[in-house]
């Protein structure tokens, strides 16, 4: 089996990488995790919140996955690169682009519960970890990529991945599952123990 054969990539998936690669952007999921985070999207309804949306790449999955009553909030600080998001999904009336730091938005959200979190930068993932999964409604997703080593990885980086993955595995309300694929994932659901 190959996992990169016949994904049948969402529409806007091309035309939002090059415009990617032209502003250097090269921090985005591939297309391995798009297709894992459109395949939750679609078993899911309601509210989605993203962490990170980069150019958006991510984000086209996720809509692409998402039924039409559902909603995703994207957050990103820096307005370059969503830039490149709103042009291509700004359109989409499912979709709020938010320019903001991820931590502040996670504070400004407190009493809001999302069923399905996509972090895919440090707030929410590294820092404000317990006010991200606060978010999350049971029986919510909480998914997570680059848990293997990368090129773009910072000195240092390791022991904050094994340290957050540990974290992960020990909360008491979360089960949690590790892909040892693409990036490196987990996929974590929020339950309620007795």
């Amino acid at each position: 089996m190959k996992d990169l054969e016949h994904l049948n990539p969402p529409a806007l998936l091309d035309a939002i990488e090059r415009a990617s690669a032209e502003i250097g952007f090269n921090m985005a999921s591939d297309r391995q995790t798009g297709s894992l985070l459109r395949t939750l999207a679609a078993a899911k309804s309601g509210a989605f919140l993203e962490l990170g949306t980069g150019t958006g790449i991510s984000t086209c999955w996720i809509l692409d996955g998402m039924d039409p009553r559902s909603t995703l909030t994207s957050v990103e600080s820096d307005e370059k690169v969503q830039a490149v998001a709103r042009q291509h999904l700004g359109g989409d009336p499912r979709l709020t682009l938010e320019n903001m730091d991820g931590e502040a938005f996670l504070r400004s959200v407190r009493e809001q519960r999302f069923d399905f979190i996509f972090a895919d930068t440090w707030p929410g993932k590294f820092y404000a970890l317990e006010e991200a999964l606060g978010l999350l409604k049971p029986g919510g997703l909480y998914i997570i990529d680059d848990l293997l080593p990368q090129p773009n990885w910072p000195d240092g980086h390791a022991p904050k991945v094994a340290e957050l993955i540990a974290t992960l595995e020990r909360h008491e309300h979360l089960a949690v599952t590790k892909l040892r694929w693409s990036s490196g994932l987990i996929v974590a659901t929020r339950v309620e123990r007795a």
